[in-house]
């Protein structure tokens, strides 16, 4: 069949190359003038299966009021007169209940091991290189309270099948010693030897290359105006200018901005963009940066060696499509980074980004076919969209081509 991605991304690209893959011929459009310019440019860099626990868990309800008035709050809701963000909101209560805290867990947990052997695969048949670390991925805590929840966090983990291993403080510095640099007290952490890390904005542009020699056909500079339909099925896509694009399917992986396109089709998506943050610090000859990737469960922050940089990453901001850069969140991001490492790099140098991750109330995305038999949707990756894309392109292939897939693929179904 000939197949249209949506979208130029991480995860639109992986898609395109499992579809192509799977034999079909494959057209990717997107609004940009290359691959990865917008939610994968500048991501936290982290293939990590072990940061499976979605924000909507039993804690979240109380932190999240805790946080209230704080500019600089790890997660922060703007209210807004928007109906979608409220409704959003509600159910994103109702995915704080343990029970549903625990099958979000097992769903994204699933995609997440699923993806990562994906990517090795991949890694291994193409030798794409995208300044990759193969040393796992350590959260480590300074509050007891914290880590006493990390431990049973882990256990969960560990029972649906990821290495997330409970550390003391010395195991801890002996993994990443240049966390005694800082003035952090740290009283243990968990540590999970098979997670990753790796630049998302490199990765997809190497694999759009690779795509091509394929035969995959990208189209950039092309923003989409709608979806024609008729018949219950997608006849076109309209692109500025009058031009229509016609396909055998379809595959919208718009990230943030698929609901807006599926609005007028009647789709109503559980989806809201949560505008996240990074810092890219140059590292020099004697800067004390972190080779392990870590992730700063009390501040909601990742940290990852991409060559000769440091990348810094995290936050959620909930409010609407505005990507313009919050000097105080900015701020409070590099003053974390620098109080852990402050001999990682100079303030001066840091690069701040801004993106929107696409956001479902318990962070599992949504993958599959809709009620329009030839319009699949792969969006909804949260926070995990590096970490999904591998396993979540290869699911779109195998449903688009009528396959078994090699993962349940109900959880991830978008209606």
């Amino acid at each position: 069949m000939r197949v249209a991605v949506l979208g130029a991304g991480v995860v639109g690209v992986t898609a395109a190359w499992y579809l192509a893959e799977a034999g079909h011929e494959v057209i990717v459009i997107d609004r940009q003038p290359a691959p990865a310019l917008e939610t994968s440019f500048a991501n936290g860099g982290q293939i990590s299966a072990s940061h499976a626990e979605p924000w909507a868990n039993p804690a979240a309800p109380l932190q999240i009021l805790r946080w209230l008035g704080r500019e600089d709050a790890p997660l922060l809701w703007r209210w807004r007169a928007d109906p979608q963000q409220w409704a959003w909101g509600l159910r994103f209560l109702r995915e704080c209940a343990a029970r549903r805290t625990r099958a979000n867990i097992s769903a994204i947990l699933r995609l997440a091991l699923y993806s990562r052997a994906a990517l090795q695969s991949l890694r291994r048949s193409t030798g794409i290189e995208y300044d990759h670390l193969e040393r796992g991925i350590l959260h480590f805590y300074s509050d007891p309270g914290e880590f006493e929840r990390a431990i049973a966090q882990a256990a969960v983990m560990r029972e649906y099948g990821c290495d997330r291993v409970v550390k003391n403080a010395a195991e801890c510095l002996a993994i990443e010693p240049s966390l005694a640099a800082g003035k952090l007290r740290i009283v243990g952490g968990t540590y999970t030897a098979g997670d990753e890390s790796g630049d998302a904005c490199k990765f997809t542009r190497e694999l759009a290359r690779l795509c091509e020699r394929r035969g995959v056909i990208f189209r950039y500079d092309v923003p989409i105006e709608r979806l024609l339909t008729g018949a219950g099925r997608i006849t076109g896509v309209a692109l500025r200018g009058g031009e229509v694009q016609v396909a055998d399917a379809y595959v919208a992986a718009l990230g943030s901005y698929t609901p807006l396109l599926l609005r007028a089709l009647g789709i109503r998506l559980p989806l809201v963009p949560a505008k996240g943050y990074s810092a890219t610090i140059p590292l020099h000859p004697g800067s004390i940066a972190p080779t392990v990737s870590l992730i700063d469960d009390r501040y909601k922050l990742v940290f990852s060696r991409l060559g000769n940089r440091l990348r810094v990453a995290g936050t959620a901001e909930f409010s609407g499509y505005d990507t313009s850069l919050n000097e105080v969140r900015c701020a409070a991001l590099l003053e974390r980074a620098l109080a852990l490492f402050p001999q990682a790099g100079r303030r001066d140098e840091a690069e701040f980004w801004a993106g929107l991750r696409p956001a479902t109330p318990g962070n599992v995305p949504l993958i599959g076919a809709t009620r329009y038999s030839n319009l699949f949707l792969n969006t909804g990756h949260g926070t995990l969209g590096w970490t999904m894309a591998c396993g979540s392109g290869h699911l779109l292939a195998d449903l688009l081509s009528g396959r078994t897939p090699e993962i349940g693929a109900a959880d991830y179904a978008p209606e």
